[in-house]
């Protein structure tokens, strides 16, 4: 969560009832294109509380007292409204460039390392889908050095589902491989759960592969889908902002792709974990209509995540 509202202690209930024993806590920084190598971050008391310090503390020290671990998951935001472009793209044009983006995300993200160990976080991703950076592999093994440095708990990198997560070659440095694991899975409108499960089939071997080729298990950093139709066609998609749903074989179909993913994906042996994107605070559930949302929270796939979590003993994943 990058709330931007207040994290209360009784927030965290309703996760510890459904068989939840970690969070992940994403703070924001903003580059203004993705040629361009300046990365700026909060500091103080600007910006939301999921995204300042204090924030990122006090939900911590919420988590911790109801008995959950919390990663941190940094994210680049680009800023340029105009441009279509995303953090994937992000690349520099010259060797200088780059060595000015090193230096600025190198910035940015030890400041979180430190944090992260000052709080005691028990997981830290050090960079989220940026595909373009990611062939700077001499680079990157550099910052996991100094953030090794600095942090002393394990440390994943969030690679995009497309591709990206294959072309990485720093994987032996971190301790967990991070997917971010939005899979086009069916192009049907309301989907079965059989159909979206088939739709994982194409995708497993190749995570497998790598989860052994590397040594290194495999935590799903986020996942999730929309109460909405076409929701395992193109799960990256965003809904219409706080679209309101009335057809309830949109719930059901979020629901089925949480149950898929469960049967289908959850057991095995080289799966340590997933984050479901995502989970709202009481002050934004109670004023926001988000029925289209990525949420499960009031609806039937809270009820299908919470089934799995409670059978398949959640305290060992």
């Amino acid at each position: 969560m990058a709330s931007r509202d207040t994290v209360l202690t009784g927030d965290f209930d309703s996760l510890v009832d459904r068989g939840v024993n970690w969070i992940v806590q994403t703070p924001f920084g903003w580059q203004s294109n993705p040629s361009a190598p300046e990365v700026r971050g909060i500091r103080g008391d600007r910006g939301w509380w999921g995204e300042r310090d204090e924030g990122i503390a006090r939900t911590t020290e919420h988590a911790r007292t109801a008995g959950l671990r919390t990663l941190l998951k940094p994210h680049i935001w680009l800023t340029d409204r105009n441009d279509k472009t995303w953090r994937g793209d992000i690349a520099m044009d010259t060797e200088e460039d780059w060595r000015e983006w090193f230096r600025e995300y190198g910035e940015w993200i030890l400041h979180y390392a430190a944090l992260a160990e000052r709080l005691g976080i028990e997981g830290l991703c050090i960079g989220t889908e940026l595909g373009g950076t990611v062939h700077r592999e001499a680079e990157w093994r550099a910052l996991i050095a100094q953030i090794r440095a600095v942090y002393r708990g394990p440390l994943t990198y969030a690679a995009n589902w497309d591709r990206e997560y294959l072309d990485v070659e720093f994987w032996d440095a971190l301790d967990w491989i991070g997917v971010q694991a939005y899979f086009p899975l069916s192009d049907e409108e309301f989907p079965t759960t059989e159909q979206i499960a088939r739709g994982w089939s194409s995708h497993l071997a190749p995570l497998e592969e790598l989860s052994e080729r590397t040594g290194r298990p495999i935590v799903f950093t986020e996942l999730g889908y929309k109460s909405a139709a076409y929701t395992a066609d193109e799960p990256w998609l965003w809904p219409e902002r706080r679209a309101e749903v009335t057809d309830p074989r949109a719930f059901e179909a979020q629901a089925r792709a949480y149950d898929a993913f469960f049967s289908t994906v959850w057991p095995m042996d080289w799966v340590a974990g997933v984050y479901f994107w995502k989970w709202y605070p009481s002050t934004t559930l109670d004023r926001a209509d988000l029925s289209g949302d990525f949420t499960p929270q009031e609806k039937p796939a809270a009820e299908v995540m919470t089934r799995w979590y409670r059978s398949l003993a959640a305290g060992t994943k």
